[in-house]
């Protein structure tokens, strides 16, 4: 059995996350039962961690015409073709339908929808794609079932006997616990634009009187075109002394033990893998309601939350937790141990392969 997988997907070495752990494990599985694996990825540059997979690199451009161009004149005869981060129910899907005719086409979708929802031109629009393209995917998949939800709105409910939720899940046992309160340091792990909500975070902290921010540290982890914008709103607040920009690193699952609490101020989410990595590293989370956010996030147990824009709010609990008023006594870690560990989330996209 030969399978391809195209993921709208960046490889980076400095940036070893959820994902790529799967990928990585996705591929060590398959190879044991003896099933072929060609990888596609926007852009990648050979380094260690994706060593023995056999990828496809689109140099940074569209990773489905990569596939496309290369497979016209090649017969790879592939029994499945699955697709990561790309759009759902488009012509591509029509055109690998023509290439492998009787391939099992799999769409997993990781795409957040606006907290507003699509306008109403955008809406028209998938709706129709749905009634063109839907018949060329074999099989559905939402990372949550808020996202299976918006799968049904976008594309048509006629979708929904083939259309199933497979949680994300992380690798555990990478992930060093905390162990202490490491009161008062909070952590931020996100591409930086504006629909994370960062912005909200630092409004939230300019809210808190800053006699209670003494000894108050915000590490923010990641890089993205709102940065400066960031940058400049923490200048304007003075916060200079309490928010620190840290860049990428692909060491989280060894620094999240260093941290009380990970704030995640967003207005767009799937599943979040940064959430399931901070619980399992019994750190919980503060964030808001949208995505699938509660449907691993209880308020007051394993974390707090409000709703998405609410700087006001945020600054309450911030408060709250750094005076001692609010606190998560609870190890965090269990849940995702038993829940939403990778190896199950391996297991369940293997059993979406035919014949298997």
């Amino acid at each position: 059995m030969k399978i391809a997988v195209i993921c709208n997907y960046v490889l980076r070495p400095d940036r070893i996350g959820g994902m790529d752990r799967f990928y990585q494990s996705y591929n060590q599985k398959l190879i044991e039962m003896d099933i072929q694996v060609d990888w596609y990825f926007t852009n990648y540059t050979s380094f260690e961690f994706y060593k023995g997979m056999n990828i496809y690199s689109a140099e940074g451009a569209s990773v489905e015409q990569l596939f496309l161009n290369q497979n016209i004149s090649k017969n790879n005869n592939y029994e499945a073709i699955v697709t990561h981060f790309t759009e759902l129910c488009t012509s591509f899907y029509k055109e690998c339908h023509q290439l492998y005719p009787n391939a099992n086409i799999i769409a997993v979708d990781h795409n957040p929808r606006p907290l507003e929802g699509f306008p109403l031109k955008k809406r028209i629009k998938k709706r129709i794609a749905g009634l063109l393209y839907a018949k060329y995917i074999h099989q559905f998949v939402g990372v949550s079932q808020y996202t299976v939800n918006h799968i049904l709105n976008d594309y048509g409910a006629f979708l929904k006997d083939k259309t199933k939720v497979v949680y994300n899940g992380i690798d555990t046992k990478v992930f060093i616990k905390r162990t202490q309160e490491n009161k008062n340091k909070f952590i931020v792990a996100s591409h930086l634009r504006a629909s994370k909500g960062i912005q909200d975070l630092i409004k939230a902290f300019s809210l808190i009187d800053n006699s209670a921010l003494n000894n108050v540290v915000v590490d923010i982890y990641g890089e993205g075109p709102y940065e400066q914008v960031l940058r400049d709103l923490t200048v304007k607040y003075s916060l200079e002394d309490v928010i620190f920009f840290k860049g990428s690193s692909a060491k989280l699952n060894e620094l999240f033990c260093d941290y009380a609490y990970m704030i995640q101020p967003t207005y767009m989410e799937c599943f979040s893998l940064s959430i399931l990595e901070s619980l399992s590293a019994n750190v919980p989370v503060i964030t808001t309601t949208v995505g699938g956010n509660l449907e691993v996030l209880e308020n007051g147990k394993n974390g707090f939350i409000y709703e998405p824009g609410d700087s006001k709010a945020l600054a309450s609990i911030l408060e709250k937790v750094i005076t001692d008023k609010k606190n998560i006594t609870d190890d965090t870690a269990t849940l995702i141990q038993q829940e939403f560990y990778l190896d199950k989330m391996v297991s369940e996209h293997i059993k979406l392969l035919p014949c298997t």
